[in-house]
């Protein structure tokens, strides 16, 4: 498992950040400034008030305090790598799904790590390590995250003839890898365990947060395709990074576990929810 974590993760998480990077333009993010109701509805719902529930459900829930980490970590995350599939899939706005993705993964560099370690200090964890550097952890994830991004950018604008070909192969690993990781960190013997201390909680965040998100788009969005996207949006996270974060900051363990979980969940609510909300016009 050292191996899994120590090397092949962060690889696996850069070639994730590189293959978004390859699909990205300018305009993904000029489309903030011609559609800045949408994304910050997006953003806030994902960036404050997915936190935030967390935050009361560890506070109300009988966990552990590692749990009690890992929940956060995983509600820090950015957007995952297949919401804007699904949402292409739930007839939503997919172009405002790119930008969500794109922007607060980079913005993650940020709010991941003052995230994690506001909620160390509201928790007044005392058997939980603290020792833990805001720009060390901000260093670590501009390297795994945020330089893949810019290089995919890079490498689409010199290259773009050979990206054109490569990108949607690109998407497929990055999707492949994303799946497998979890799949991987759940393992067959564990996955009973896992879900027996982190299921139920990491379940309720998961459907909370897209009921949350998709009535606060309802009513603060420009429309039906934007509120399906914002729904899916802050309904699927980034696993693969916050199991990253977990390993790079707290040795994995019980810490990783609600980024298992939560990676294992949200594929089945996301899709039920896709169904669902794809016939709403």
């Amino acid at each position: 498992m050292g191996i899994i974590t120590d090397i092949f993760l962060p690889l696996a998480l850069a070639f994730i950040m590189f293959a978004l990077g390859l699909g990205l333009t300018g305009a993904d993010f000029l489309r903030v400034l011609k559609q800045p109701k949408d994304f910050l509805v997006g953003a806030i719902s994902q960036i404050i008030l997915l936190p935030i529930i967390a935050f009361i459900l560890i506070k109300i829930w009988p966990i552990s305090p590692e749990l009690a980490i890992g929940v956060m970590i995983i509600a820090a995350a950015p957007g995952g790598v297949t919401s804007n599939i699904l949402t292409s899939f739930a007839k939503g706005d997919v172009a405002l799904s790119v930008s969500l993705t794109a922007i607060i993964s980079l913005l993650s560099v940020i709010t991941v790590p003052f995230i994690i370690i506001t909620s160390l200090n509201i928790l007044d964890l005392n058997n939980v390590p603290q020792n833990i550097s805001l720009t060390n952890m901000a260093l670590s994830m501009f390297l795994i995250v945020t330089l893949p991004v810019i290089l995919g950018m890079i490498i689409k604008k010199i290259l773009s003839n050979f990206v054109l070909s490569f990108e949607p192969i690109a998407k497929k690993i990055s999707i492949f890898l994303f799946v497998l990781i979890g799949a991987i960190l759940a393992e067959r013997n564990n996955v009973i365990a896992y879900f027996a201390q982190a299921g139920l909680i990491t379940l309720v965040l998961n459907v909370v947060m897209m009921i949350v998100a998709f009535y606060a788009a309802q009513l603060l969005g420009s429309g039906v395709a934007q509120k399906k996207c914002i729904a899916i949006e802050c309904g699927l996270q980034n696993g693969t990074l916050a199991i990253f974060v977990a390993t790079t900051l707290f040795g994995g363990g019980v810490y990783l576990i609600p980024a298992a979980t939560y990676s294992l969940i949200m594929f089945a609510t996301s899709l039920i929810s896709v169904f669902i909300i794809k016939k709403m016009d």
